[in-house]
């Protein structure tokens, strides 16, 4: 290794509890509050980069929580990159894949805060060291996730009159499957042709109710399913696809590429939800992606509700895919009380726009960080 060559030097978490807008209603959980989960990576050359690595409701969604993924960085992760190759970010996590066992969230922190480093040290945004963009803005549905229909309505509305969200996701599963439906017909039918509105069940519903469910919701207008069933019942998924006209959506059942393979010989799907945390970080995501694009099943730019860096560098990506034909989810920060960004994201005309800067393409207001520290670290 060459004098010259760049090193990692530290590597830092930080988590971050802040308050929601509104309660975030899931089958598995209601969320107030957003545990964001911040990695700031630096080298010896003294280029940093951040990345995310949010999770939704603790241990509820999934089998990393905020407070492991500080752990098991701090304690497993950062002794492992020091002294690396900061240009390599493959060759970082390489290193990283070869000694670690799953740890899919964390890793993606630490590879995106890699590459926007990398991207910084060259002076070109992070969606150039994945082939350019073919698209500087993504278009954004909202979840409506209160839970009340009147309440649902009314947020939609505002939206809609704000040019800011005109596809709607609702998140269902909580009640019985004819309570749900009749939530949302109510919601569609007040929308009309105005909005496209989805739903996501969060693997609430056995196979009975899958079906019966997902008969009324095409019925009712709604023109896509989201994991209605287990993540782990690919067999049960195919079903449903095979007996039901409306579009079905692997989403938990996308654990990263080898999960797209499996679902996608099954014909388990229709769309794939990307999303860089549960694929284990921008790479598996775009693996995700192409194993998607080859089968012609469609792609969805997913959300993990995470803050303006999670939420950036999936964008970065997304804007690389050649395809998107179901647009992406990417309102997380929009759902937080408090900004991070000294500029922050901008939301127009139904979609995001992307930040035209090297690596990620946001800076960080460092004194209200330190602020957000003091008032919500944990």
């Amino acid at each position: 290794m060459s004098q010259a060559t760049i090193l990692i030097e530290s590597v830092d978490v930080l988590l971050l509890d802040l308050p929601t807008i509104r309660p975030h209603q899931l089958s598995v959980a209601t969320m107030r509050r957003q545990k964001l989960v911040l990695v700031k990576v630096r080298a010896s050359d003294g280029v940093t980069g951040w990345g995310e690595a949010t999770t939704i409701g603790g241990l509820a969604y999934g089998e990393e929580s905020p407070e492991s993924i500080r752990t098991n960085i701090t304690t497993y992760i950062a002794p492992l990159l020091a002294g690396l190759d900061a240009t390599s970010p493959n060759g970082c996590m390489r290193v990283l894949r070869d000694s670690l066992q799953g740890n899919r969230f964390a890793l993606c922190a630490i590879e995106t805060a890699l590459f926007d480093a990398h991207a910084r040290r060259l002076g070109v945004p992070l969606s150039d060291l994945f082939g350019g963009r073919v698209r500087d803005s993504l278009p954004v549905a909202w979840t409506l996730a209160s839970g009340d229909t009147a309440r649902d309505i009314a947020e939609a509305e505002e939206m809609l009159d704000r040019r800011r969200h005109r596809v709607f996701k609702l998140k269902i599963g909580a009640r019985e499957v004819r309570a749900d439906v009749a939530h949302v017909a109510a919601i569609k039918r007040a929308l009309g042709d105005r909005a496209s509105v989805r739903v996501d069940v969060n693997q609430a519903w056995s196979q009975a109710d899958a079906m019966l469910g997902m008969g009324m919701l095409e019925h009712a207008g709604v023109e896509l399913v989201e994991q209605p069933i287990a993540a782990h019942d690919i067999d049960g998924m195919k079903r449903l696809r095979d007996m039901n006209r409306i579009p079905l959506m692997a989403d938990e059942a996308l654990h990263g590429p080898l999960d797209a393979f499996r679902i996608a010989g099954a014909r388990a799907a229709d769309v794939f939800a990307i999303k860089i945390t549960q694929s284990g970080g921008l790479c598996g995501a775009r693996q995700v992606a192409a194993i998607g694009a080859a089968a012609n099943i469609g792609l969805y730019g997913g959300t993990m509700l995470e803050g303006a860096i999670g939420t950036v560098a999936s964008s970065q990506l997304f804007a690389t895919l050649p395809e998107l034909a179901w647009g992406t989810e990417l309102f997380g920060p929009l759902l937080l009380t408090e900004e991070i960004l000294a500029t922050p994201l901008e939301y127009r005309d139904f979609a995001l726009q992307l930040p035209a800067g090297p690596g990620l393409g946001i800076e960080l207001d460092e004194e209200r960080l330190a602020w957000l520290a003091r008032q919500y670290a944990n």
